[in-house]
C-alpha cells in the first residue's frame, strides 16, 4: 500500500488562493464548504461579545477565520474564532498564529460538525489548547470545554440561560444574543 506525502506548512503556503478553505491536519489537507449564513451569524455576534470582554479588560486579542493557526509544521488550523491571553501574545506573528491560542471557538455546520467534534477536537487538545467552545446554531447552544491532561471535559453548557464559560469567568454568555 503506498503512503501518503505529508504536506507541511510550506506546501500549505504554497496553496492557490481560490476562495476555499484549506487546513493541514497531521499533514493532510483538508477542505470544506463556505459556512452559511446562520453560522456566520452566531460568529459575528459572538466576536463582537469577545471583543467587547477582551479589549476593555485589557486580556489579550481576538482573531477570527482566515487567519493561520499554525500548532506544528504539519498542523495548520483556521479556528472560526480564537483568543489569546496576554501571556501568550508572543504567539502572533505577522503571517500567523504559531503555537497553541488560550481559546478556540468552532461554529458547527452541517458539513463539518464531525471534524469540529472529532479531529478538531483532537488536534486541538494534543496541541495544547487549553479551552475549546463548540458552538451549535442548531441546538442554539454553546458547549465548554477544558483541556484536562490529554483529553477535554465539559466544563459548562450554555442553552436557555446565560451564564459564564471558562476561561471568562466574569462574561455572561447570553445565547439569546448569539442567535436573533
Amino acid at each position: 500500500m503506498p503512503t501518503r506525502a505529508l504536506l507541511t506548512y510550506s506546501d500549505y503556503a504554497a496553496l492557490p488562493d481560490d476562495g476555499r478553505r484549506y487546513e493541514l491536519h497531521h499533514g493532510e489537507l483538508s477542505v470544506t464548504p463556505a459556512p452559511g449564513t446562520r453560522h456566520q451569524e452566531a460568529i459575528v455576534n459572538l466576536i463582537w461579545l469577545l471583543l467587547q470582554h477582551v479589549r476593555s479588560r485589557g486580556l489579550g486579542k481576538v482573531f477570527v477565520a482566515p487567519t493561520d493557526c499554525i500548532l506544528s509544521n504539519v498542523t495548520v488550523v483556521q479556528p472560526d474564532v480564537f483568543y489569546i491571553a496576554t501571556d501568550r501574545l508572543t504567539i502572533i506573528s505577522d503571517r500567523a498564529i504559531e503555537g497553541a491560542p488560550t481559546l478556540v471557538v468552532e461554529v458547527l455546520s452541517p458539513s463539518t460538525a464531525h471534524l469540529d467534534r472529532g479531529r478538531k477536537m483532537t488536534l486541538y487538545a494534543e496541541h495544547g489548547v487549553p479551552y475549546y467552545w463548540i458552538v451549535d446554531p442548531e441546538s442554539c447552544s454553546v458547549e465548554a470545554y477544558t483541556l484536562t491532561g490529554a483529553a477535554y471535559a465539559l466544563a459548562g453548557r450554555v442553552t436557555g440561560e446565560p451564564a459564564a464559560l471558562p476561561p471568562f469567568s466574569d462574561l455572561t454568555v447570553d445565547p439569546a444574543s448569539l442567535w436573533s
